[in-house]
């Protein structure tokens, strides 16, 4: 019987350390806000705002983008659209996520790209910049009219 009583108490021991060590593991990467808005000029194509959402794994980063700025002439199909984000970095740099995934689009509806693949540091801070969205060979770069509300993505 003693065996019995002391296999239980090794084994309740051990869960209670396994507890443990969930609660002071490190938490899993993220950033913050997670979704942003900014204003967006693309010349003769119109303007408007952007949202922007992001998320983050390890160095991985996504963002998308749902913006009122472009709206389609003719109906998209998924997949159809080539964008690039581009983001001021830390200030002073930046970086680009790219990417050709977006939703069927129909006409006269705002464009929505995305995700949108990117390389992040710990601390990195990145604000919205540009946006070029490519259709059938028909190039269109939006120019950030506004800083990020609420602010900057830091990862």
């Amino acid at each position: 019987m003693k065996h019995g009583r002391l296999g239980f108490g090794v084994l309740a021991s051990i869960g209670v350390l396994a507890a443990g060590a969930l609660v002071m593991a490190p938490a899993a990467n993220a950033v913050t806000p997670d979704t942003a808005t900014l204003s967006f000029d693309c010349g003769s194509f119109g303007s408007g705002t952007a949202t922007l959402t992001a998320t983050q794994d390890g160095t991985a980063a996504t963002i998308s983008v749902s913006t009122s700025a472009i709206t389609s002439p003719i109906d998209l199909s998924a997949n159809s659209v080539k964008s690039t984000l581009t983001l001021t970095k830390n200030g002073s740099d930046t970086a680009t996520f790219t990417g050709n995934a977006n939703p069927a689009i129909p006409a006269g509806s705002p464009v929505s790209t995305g995700p949108l693949n990117g390389t992040v540091a710990a601390g990195d801070s990145l604000e919205g910049k540009s946006l070029t969205v490519v259709v059938f060979g028909i190039s269109v770069t939006c120019n950030a009219t506004s800083a990020q509300t609420p602010g900057p993505f830091v990862f």
